[in-house]
């Protein structure tokens, strides 16, 4: 299955209606390892989000979908990730945690723990909340966005942004040799960074 890859691009797809984005793993490099495995569509101004992904262009076979836990974020974010009626993970996103430094917490099954995401760069943070008051350019500017993934203290990860015409992401996993972060809450995780949250 090719979303057992442990590295992945995720890209936007121009569209008026929804935001739509493609998953597709990588070999040595950027070279794609094969086609898209995940067509992913998040709907506009929905109530309630609830992002489905797809083996399919066509949309006819949905391999997961990442669901809010509430229509209200007080205090933070929530989701879930489901394959079917099972919960694979859950992504969690709390305010006063990512004031400096955007966090996010990756969960497996149950309730525990077993990642954290988190933003690089203190400095790269900074500059993006400043430039991101400047009236009408402030989104024009290219600041980096990138995050490690930890387990613990040690890093096992990145997602890092490429600067394109669309938003683009280099998800790489390579050091979790054993796994332990879900590859498809790793995918919702950045599509959450670019959907979700104010950045």
């Amino acid at each position: 299955m090719q979303l057992d890859f442990d590295r992945f691009m995720v890209d936007q797809l121009v569209r008026p209606i929804a935001n739509l984005y493609r998953a597709t793993p990588l070999g040595p490099g950027e070279t794609p390892a094969g086609p898209p495995v995940a067509y992913i569509r998040q709907r506009k101004m929905a109530i309630k989000e609830d992002i489905r992904f797809y083996a399919d262009e066509g949309e006819t076979q949905e391999i997961f979908r990442l669901r809010a836990r509430s229509m209200l974020d007080i205090g933070g974010s929530q989701y879930d990730v489901f394959a079917g009626e099972e919960r694979i993970g859950y992504l969690r996103h709390k305010f006063k945690e990512s004031l400096t430094r955007t966090t996010w917490h990756i969960g497996g099954p149950d309730e525990a723990e077993v990642a954290i995401g988190r933003e690089r760069s203190y400095a790269g943070a900074l500059m993006r909340r400043v430039i991101d008051f400047v009236p009408d350019i402030g989104g024009l500017i290219p600041i980096p966005y990138n995050f490690d993934f930890l387990i613990g203290d040690r890093v096992v990860g990145s997602m890092n942004r490429k600067f394109q015409l669309r938003d683009r992401y280099i998800v790489d996993l390579s050091g979790d040799t054993e796994r332990k972060i879900d590859r498809r809450v790793a995918i919702a995780l950045a599509i959450a960074l670019d959907a979700l949250q104010n950045r």
